[in-house]
């Protein structure tokens, strides 16, 4: 029939040659933020997967924070493509701008490494300035020395850059992983001493009015010299070697099973949170939840132990049962995978992401369509997270958690949720999650280690869970990430799956300035209250509880499935990872941190740095140009 239609199988077989480039071009077209699809048939082609406008404002209209939120988000995310660098010209002068100084020496061969690599993301490596700015009221000589003093402290490797090769021998996974990792890049790095962290939590915590003071001599020091050197100075001292013989003492101290809050506030601002007893709980509340729902509007504020320090100061591991919380007041040039907002540690990506570990690499073997997910929120683990005691485990934040989502502690438990009204408007409810939490709820431990004496008091409490293999997880929609002994290593899989992720956290990694809340992922507040009014809102609610009689005078909380707005985040994070936290992503982010501290630690750092405009580079970015398909 189709053939009688066109003439001819030729005239017939150029009209879906045409029809395919057709929609080709419409799915090229695309805006960034055009994400969910619907099917439509071709005549002789089958089915094709068209994008609907998924802009602001496209969302269905129910004036839920949540729907507000992720519409604010899009704003952001429209503001950073708007301003996103596509040639090395704009790169260099939105370096000088943001930074006031000329970028570091070697800057023009990264930027080639990097788009010959296809990294999209050139411009967001805030985390590296911010880390390495008070380092520049540190005279270059002495931070040598204190990274190759460094060396011979425990829980901290060195690993030494020579002649553009590593020549220092790792010990142990965490410094062979990293070594491994610069090794890639050491023909384009200067000779250097890095101090990494091998411990699990962050070592460096100078007080806020020491900080302030370096900044401050940063900031008077800011310059772009007229002729600038793009050459790393050759054959510096103070470097380590077996008969260094200079020390320098890092006055380490232990705050391990000690209230961390009590040194973190040295390190907040006078007028914070953590140095006022008389706030309550609300009002800190106020500073980062929407006041309507309490669901996490500023997810920077919800991880500032500044902020919700004396909220969550006894109520996760890390801060009140720490078990290896060695720390210095010293602003030290420690390498660290992870830290919090107190800490000045200089951050890299993580260890176990170069790594390659099953337990943590994402794998798309059960990693089914949206449609074909178990429509549940998941989540396995370790009692890891603290110092675990008969006393004192209730107070951790992975069994506050897990208690939280179990359906018979929840029995005779309410929680507050929104729900609609009868004219649609949403409206704080009690809500008895048992049901709930038993029908959508997939979380519990698989064992029990880290107790003193032992975990046997566990015995009547847990009924531990068959561990899941790491693949198998993302058959569910929605995967929950939370805080171990420090960061989860599961993080970047959850984002390069069909799931969508939720985050509770308190500790800070290099990708955080690339991760957009409600865009990227869910925030969740570290005390989980906000935990089934995000649930019941991405899965609903029926219009009355779990047997309730007919004549009920109260009726149940009634709120509908948002499952589209659940589906849109999660796409948009499998897509934005593939763009921006690839294997490539991660070393050019290390290759830049490490020529910004090849500078910093460089005796003639004020004069070095890129001299040109980028125009050099015009024809190679026509070449190499790459754009979002987000």
């Amino acid at each position: 029939m189709l053939v009688n239609i066109f003439g001819s199988r030729r005239q017939y077989f150029y009209f879906c040659l045409a029809a395919g480039a057709t929609i080709t071009c419409l799915l090229n077209l695309a805006l960034f933020t055009n994400i969910e699809k619907h099917t439509i048939q071709i005549p002789g082609l089958g089915e094709f997967l068209i994008p609907y406008n998924h802009a602001p404002g496209h969302y269905a209209k129910d004036n839920h924070p949540i729907q507000l939120l992720m519409e604010e988000a899009d704003h952001q995310w429209q503001k950073y493509e708007r301003s996103h660098s596509t040639n090395f010209r704009d790169v260099v002068a939105k370096y000088r701008k943001t930074n006031g100084r000329h970028p570091p020496p070697g800057f023009k061969e990264w930027y080639l490494f990097a788009r010959k690599n296809k990294v999209y993301d050139v411009d967001n490596f805030q985390q590296i300035y911010d880390d390495l700015r008070p380092f520049w009221a540190i005279p270059p000589a002495e931070i040598r020395k204190m990274a190759a003093s460094l060396q011979e402290s425990k829980g901290i490797a060195g690993i030494r850059v020579r002649d553009h090769q590593v020549v220092s021998d790792p010990n142990g996974w965490r410094a062979e992983t990293l070594s491994h990792s610069i090794e890639r890049i050491a023909k384009y790095l200067p000779d250097m001493d890095i101090a990494m962290n091998t411990l699990d939590q962050p070592r460096v915590m100078a007080t806020y009015e020491d900080i302030q003071g370096y900044l401050k001599i940063e900031a008077r020091n800011k310059t772009m010299f007229e002729f600038p050197v793009d050459k790393f100075t050759p054959d510096m001292g103070y470097l380590y070697s077996e008969n260094n013989s200079a020390s320098i003492d890092p006055a380490w101290f232990s705050v391990a099973g000690k209230p961390y809050m009590e040194f973190a506030q040295e390190s907040c601002p006078p007028n914070s949170p953590a140095r006022n007893d008389n706030i309550t709980t609300e009002e800190i509340e106020k500073l980062y939840k929407t006041p309507v729902g309490g669901f996490i509007a500023n997810f920077t504020g919800s991880s500032d132990l500044c902020t919700v320090g004396p909220v969550l100061g006894d109520q996760h591991g890390f801060l009140f049962s720490a078990s290896s919380n060695i720390i210095t007041r010293k602003l030290l040039p420690v390498f660290g995978e992870c830290k919090v907002s107190v800490n000045n540690d200089i951050l890299f990506p993580a260890n176990m992401y170069f790594l390659k570990d099953p337990r943590y690499v994402f794998n798309p073997r059960h990693d089914y369509s949206w449609d074909y997910k178990d429509d549940s929120l998941l989540w396995r683990g370790v009692t890891s997270g603290g110092i675990q005691v008969e006393d004192n485990w209730q107070r951790l934040h992975r069994q506050r958690f897990v208690h939280m989502t179990n359906a018979t502690e929840m029995n005779s438990q309410s929680v507050s949720i929104l729900s609609q009204d009868m004219e649609h408007r949403y409206q704080p409810m009690d809500f008895q999650p048992a049901e709930f939490a038993t029908s959508y709820f997939d979380v519990g431990f698989t064992e029990a280690w880290g107790c003193i004496p032992d975990c046997s008091f566990y015995n009547n409490v847990w009924t531990y869970k068959k561990p899941k293999d790491f693949s198998e997880q993302f058959r569910a929609k929605y995967l929950v990430d939370i805080d171990g002994h420090s960061f989860s290593g599961r993080w970047r899989a959850f984002h390069q799956s069909k799931s969508l992720g939720l985050k509770a956290t308190i500790f800070r990694e290099w990708h955080d300035s690339r991760l957009l809340a409600w865009r990227h992922f869910v925030p969740m507040d570290n005390m989980y209250g906000d935990l089934y009014s995000l649930m019941t809102y991405f899965i609903g609610v029926n219009s009355s509880q779990p047997n309730a009689p007919h004549d009920a005078i109260s009726p149940g909380p009634s709120i509908p499935s948002h499952d589209f707005e659940a589906r849109v985040i999660a796409t948009q994070s499998r897509e934005w990872a593939q763009l921006a936290l690839r294997d490539e992503d991660l070393e050019i982010y290390l290759y830049l941190l490490l020529l910004e501290y090849g500078r910093i630690i460089d005796d003639n750092r004020d004069v070095l740095g890129y001299a040109g405009d980028g125009s050099e580079l015009a024809e190679f970015d026509v070449s190499y140009q790459l754009t979002s398909p987000l």
